[in-house]
């Protein structure tokens, strides 16, 4: 067979055991028909035949998305940016201020119309408060204002935004969900969180779905830049999903996505979608599993644990230790729930006793602990003990870790937690010695899509204050690359046409500045996406992408 299209002179960087490295890789009809020496590779070479003369970069399987949030990608476009550096410049509430009046003259709402920033972590701010209804107030007290936390799990808002969805000083704090209190009384302060937070996001006003169907093109580039070829949607609503169904109906997707389904509306999702729809592509959107959550996030003290935070909850509760998001035989009956309709289920879970809850919850609902039939993941899994990843193992669950969370929020999880608990969290080497199926994610958008960034994050665990942070939890580099690639395609059932370069997979390939395998691991986040490639056609070509600069032959 001749070649469609031959990349050749490159550092191929398979992450398949049998051929780990290789020169060039030949291409015919979307899919690899050969990866080998130039040599062999040229061989293949026909009359209408392109190559590529890749100049000595290096070229690695198209990133799998292990877990992101695919429909944020439309949102953000219109957001203002409010996070700390390096994602954003706000140190200070002075500056988060700063930044919406930016937005507000940017965008000119008029009265009634919502201002959202994104981003905002009140552990970053010089003041060391969380922002108060009172200080978004002094940005526009004519229009409802809302900051959505970094962790996407809840938001600030003014008083407008607060009267909008009728929390008062009556508004009772449902379990699991945190309103904060100003002080000395019951008057809501603005920070709503967990499941209190959840009616609000649901409720809050969204774009008309023809101006969100025109921002596909732009969410898609922000993926295929990083060299992602597959995007998760990560908790699909009834509307999030209509959408997606939409856009693939309409052709708009050129990358594959995958949408997870909200657990809480699973019932009525599955009056559109039957069960027997799920895991299979139509115009490149997948319906695949379901999604839930154990408990919060550990940077806002709302993470399910074992023993107590080192300082108290979000309203002075003390001794805290978090709370689940749902109570045991809420949380159970989504277990069975999926388990019976052969819907793979993807777990939200970070504290160590949320995970005790997701495994006494797996234990009761499965037939047979050994779930890989059933392709149970959790996400996050950041403080999972050494005898619950030996579970892990046993019951053949996926975890889809977040190491950048060592670099991001490991400073905050210190003062919270103490360091016997915070160096080994996201314990990616352990995971992998006792046989965990693995991937690692960006949670995007609760950080940006940077796929050397997550590399980097993997094989350092360096904080932004510049400490190593559970030293015994470095992987290699070629570790920390396939959690990105062959592993996330795993989690998704893909590994057969995705994850890797090997002859019969999907032309799915990213090229990249430098080789993350033999640089200083310190600078493996300085390497850069050149170029994306699905199914042997570019979506993204960077200035300096080799086939820009005279390289074809």
């Amino acid at each position: 067979m001749n070649a469609d299209k031959i990349y050749c002179n490159g550092v191929v960087v398979t992450v398949a055991e049998e051929r780990p490295a290789a020169e060039a890789v030949a291409v015919a009809e979307g899919k690899i028909v050969a990866v080998g020496s130039n040599q062999e590779i040229l061989a293949l070479r026909g009359p209408d035949t392109e190559v590529v003369d890749l100049r000595g970069k290096t070229m690695v399987p198209g990133f799998v998305d292990a877990h992101s949030h695919f429909i944020n990608g439309l949102q953000v476009l219109t957001y203002a940016n409010v996070s700390a550096p390096p994602v954003g410049p706000v140190n200070s509430i002075a500056d988060l201020l700063q930044v919406l009046e930016q937005h507000k003259a940017r965008w000119k709402p008029a009265p009634g119309e919502w201002i959202v920033g994104y981003g905002y972590d009140s552990n970053m701010l010089s003041e060391g408060r969380e922002m108060t209804c009172d200080d978004l107030d002094t940005v526009s007290p004519d229009n409802p204002v809302m900051i959505i936390h970094v962790s996407l799990h809840g938001a600030v808002l003014n008083s407008l935004a607060l009267r909008t969805f009728d929390i008062t000083a009556d508004t009772v704090t449902p379990p699991g969900g945190v309103i904060l209190r100003k002080p000395g009384g019951n008057e809501p302060a603005g920070l709503i969180q967990e499941v209190a937070f959840l009616p609000i996001f649901a409720r809050m006003p969204k774009p008309t779905p023809e101006e969100l169907l025109e921002r596909m093109q732009g969410a898609q580039e922000i993926y295929a830049a990083a060299g992602i070829t597959t995007a998760t949607e990560g908790a699909s609503g009834v509307s999030d999903l209509a959408l997606l169904t939409r856009a693939a109906r309409e052709e708009k997707f050129y990358l594959d996505v995958v949408s997870l389904a909200l657990m809480t509306e699973l019932d009525e999702i599955l009056q559109e979608h039957k069960p027997e729809e799920f895991g299979h592509y139509r115009n490149r959107l997948k319906l695949y599993g379901a999604k839930t959550f154990a408990d919060g996030v550990p940077m806002s003290r709302t993470a399910f644990f074992r023993d107590p935070y080192l300082l108290p909850g979000p309203n002075g509760e003390s001794p805290w230790r978090g709370e689940p998001m749902f109570p045991y035989e809420t949380f159970l009956g989504m277990f069975q729930k999926a388990y019976k309709h052969g819907i793979p289920l993807f777990i939200h879970a970070n504290g160590d006793e949320a995970l005790d809850m997701l495994l006494l919850a797996h234990e009761t609902a499965a037939g047979d602990r050994r779930c890989e039939k059933l392709g149970t993941t959790i996400i996050h899994g950041q403080f999972a003990r050494p005898d619950q990843l030996k579970k892990f193992a046993e019951y053949q669950i996926n975890v889809s870790f977040y190491t950048e969370h060592t670099f991001f929020f490991s400073d905050a999880h210190l003062k919270n937690l103490g360091p016997e608990r915070t160096h080994p969290c996201s314990p990616l080497k352990t995971a992998l010695s006792l046989g965990v199926r693995c991937s690692n994610h960006t949670d995007f958008s609760v950080l940006p899509i940077d796929q050397l960034l997550t590399i980097w994050t993997a094989v350092n665990r360096i904080s932004r204050s510049g400490q190593v942070i559970g030293e015994q939890e470095r992987v290699t580099p070629l570790q920390a690359l396939r959690a990105i690639t062959i592993e996330a395609a795993h989690h998704y059932r893909e590994e057969d046409r995705k994850g890797s370069i090997e002859v019969g997979k999907l032309a799915d390939l990213t090229v990249l500045s430098d080789n993350p395998l033999t640089v200083d691991p310190l600078t493996i986040r300085d390497i850069k996406v050149l170029g994306t490639i699905k199914e042997g056609r570019i979506i993204f070509s960077a200035e300096h992408a080799p086939w820009k600069e005279g390289a074809r032959a």
